[in-house]
């Protein structure tokens, strides 16, 4: 049977079977209805399949393979760092001291695991240039949302109850003003010059004595280093606002600069991108957020603190901005990225920029005579590269992502960013070959000759995929969100 056929779940149910068996209740029984209203206790089984273990283990086996992970192919989506996650990171984070302890225990009885995250925040201290760190944000988002409570906050308790704008560039991560939104600011844009960085006349006319922040990464998001960070610094600082560093691109500086010598007074981390923690389907995910001085009295509460040769959680910050997560941030995570940090040290780490980088422009260079280039300068560790030429034969953007599926490769981003038309948005990371590198390039350049030859072949792909071309506006607005037999 042809893997594509191959039938569902369902399918295979015949009646009697089982893939399970539970231990009898040793438990009283309890009327279901003391416990649960009525309306809510089913009359009738679910209707659920009936099928034997060996069969259900193949088709949840099945079921994997028909997905795509940094384990499994190259995944080279700009902007969100898919890259490989050592194993060793999950071997340490298995150990029963970390694997088996409970967020409720007793400080005294979890000094390990404090101590680690205590060595971890003085690590990304060293690492970003901040004077104090929390981890308990879950992901980047939710540290962007954790920084800008703080610079709230620090405006207020200064009077400035005025400042209520956070400047964004036009081709910020779209996380940047939605972040800024629910931290109750609004947003103002702006534009990027000609070579693609941060309009220094643009900035000077949107900056203002209602300016809370400018969120900015560095480098940008069409992967290019900010060369006037500085003088961008001070033209914030000037008009007494704060300068908000958006770490999703860390991994093209680690080692090399720091955003607190660049002049950013807050900066969250990914974890889960830039130090190697796992971070498919939507998690899990971690997003430290380190400060300035002038900020550390606002971070969030507890405070990881060591006391004398101990470590515990510091209740007593009446000017924090209160607790943002349960317990003390995903800790699983915490620890892969203080193993990865731990095992590749300095050198490593300047290593990972330096071949991320390489990795990058070598890319960029083969793929320009073949794509349009916007920015034709040195990248950092990801790029840009344009789908218009190819719009002109009827292929689009889109298309061209779509028939990379055939050749067992993620797509890049596209359509991002918003600046860019037809955009295509690569990073390979440090951790792929140059043979990887070189057969993912051939790919492209394939699909550039089809477009113009046969583009038929590029507009109607995938072509081996399980699932065809979907109608992704139905996709969108009518989703099938679970299992029918008319489905």
């Amino acid at each position: 049977m042809n893997k594509k056929d191959q039938p569902l779940i369902f399918e295979l149910s015949k009646e009697g079977r089982t893939g399970y068996s539970l231990p009898e209740m040793d438990v009283p029984q309890v009327e279901l209805a003391d416990l649960i209203p009525s309306d809510y206790i089913r009359t009738e089984s679910p209707e659920l399949p009936e099928v034997a273990e060996l069969d259900i283990m193949r088709h949840y086996t099945a079921l994997s393979k028909r997905n795509h992970g940094v384990d499994s192919g190259f995944y080279p989506l700009g902007s969100c760092t898919m890259k490989y996650n050592p194993k060793v990171n999950e071997n340490v984070a298995r150990l029963n001291g970390f694997a088996h302890i409970n967020p409720l225990q007793e400080a005294e009885s979890v000094q390990g695991a404090l101590e680690l995250m205590y060595d971890l925040q003085e690590h990304l201290k060293e690492i970003t240039g901040m004077d104090e760190v929390t981890l308990q944000p879950a992901a980047g988002a939710h540290g962007e949302w954790t920084g800008l409570m703080m610079i709230r906050a620090y405006h207020e308790a200064n009077g400035d109850t005025h400042r209520t704008k956070v400047i964004v560039p036009d081709s910020a991560h779209g996380t940047n003003p939605a972040s800024a939104t629910v931290a109750g600011f609004e947003t103002v844009t702006v534009k990027s010059n000609e070579n693609g960085l941060v309009d220094l006349d643009d900035l000077k006319r949107v900056v203002g004595d209602d300016t809370a922040a400018l969120m900015l990464t560095n480098p940008n998001t069409l992967g290019l280093f900010e060369e006037n960070i500085l003088e961008m610094a001070a033209i914030i600082h000037d008009a007494g606002g704060k300068l908000y560093y958006d770490g999703a691109n860390l991994n093209a500086v680690l080692s090399k600069v720091r955003p607190g010598d660049m002049g950013f007074d807050v900066v969250h981390l990914n974890l889960h991108k830039t130090f190697t923690g796992p971070h498919g389907g939507g998690g899990p995910g971690s997003g430290p957020v380190g400060v300035k001085e002038d900020l550390i009295k606002y971070l969030p509460k507890p405070v990881l603190v060591k006391n004398g040769g101990t470590f515990e959680f510091d209740y007593n910050r009446p000017d924090s901005i209160g607790r943002v997560k349960p317990y003390y941030g995903n800790f699983g995570i915490n620890v892969r990225a203080y193993t990865y940090i731990r095992t590749m040290g300095p050198d490593g780490l300047r290593a990972v920029t330096e071949n991320a980088v390489l990795n990058a422009n070598y890319m960029m260079r083969r793929l320009a005579p073949h794509f349009d280039l916007p920015f034709d300068r040195h990248c950092k560790h990801e790029f840009v590269i344009s789908g218009k030429r190819q719009k002109k034969l009827g292929v689009r953007t889109l298309d061209i992502a779509k028939r990379l599926l055939d050749f067992g490769y993620h797509p890049p981003t596209i359509y991002f960013p918003l600046n860019v038309e037809e955009c295509m948005m690569i990073e390979p990371t440090e951790t792929e070959s140059k043979e990887t590198l070189d057969s993912f390039i051939d790919a492209m350049i394939q699909i550039a000759k089809e477009a113009e030859e046969t583009p038929e072949i590029v507009q109607e792909a995938p072509h081996t995929t399980i699932v065809k071309r979907m109608d992704e506006t139905l996709a969108a607005r009518k989703p099938v969100l679970r299992y029918t037999k008319e489905s």
